[in-house]
């Protein structure tokens, strides 16, 4: 199993709380944002979204030179376009957990809740590591008080955490 931030997760999973998902869509974490997206066809594996959803949840566009966003882009390999692209009827499906592991981007779902997480690529990850410096973050105190990381710089800080998992 893949091992992620914890911050990043509680984070994630903060944003969603108040989001109900229902038997028709998804809620897409991408960059820390929730975007709630159309369900994808019944019988896919994977997370198949539309390619309106695709640029609303994480501003990524396909182009005719790969998955594209701002500077970055990502040619999709020709042998497996079947397994990122599909067409059904006017509309066009993106399966974004199958690109997700062609860019080694981490990902989790919650099938249960229609939830999709995805965490910063290896390229953003390693920012952290070699500056030794957690990302701040804010989550609610047992009185709802709102705290930041950056709230304690300068300051010994431990972080208890713990997971079901």
């Amino acid at each position: 199993m893949r091992r992620y931030p914890l911050a990043v997760m509680m984070i994630a999973l903060c944003a969603v709380a108040a989001q109900a998902s229902s038997e028709n869509s998804y809620v897409v974490i991408y960059d820390g944002i929730a975007t709630s997206v159309a369900a994808a066809p019944a019988t896919s594996t994977g997370l198949w979204i539309t390619t309106k959803d695709l640029a609303r949840a994480t501003r990524f566009v396909i182009k005719p030179q790969g998955v594209c966003r701002d500077q970055l882009c990502f040619p999709l390999p020709k042998a497996r376009k079947a397994e990122f692209i599909t067409k059904k009827g006017s509309t066009t499906w993106f399966n974004l957990s199958e690109f997700a592991k062609l860019i080694k981007q981490p990902f989790i779902t919650d099938e249960k809740n229609g939830i999709w997480y995805f965490g910063p690529r290896a390229e953003e990850q390693s920012g952290y590591l070699t500056s030794l410096e957690a990302p701040n973050f804010t989550l609610p105190d047992l009185n709802g008080k709102l705290h930041s990381l950056t709230d304690f710089r300068g300051k010994r800080v431990l972080l208890v955490t713990w997971a079901s998992w």
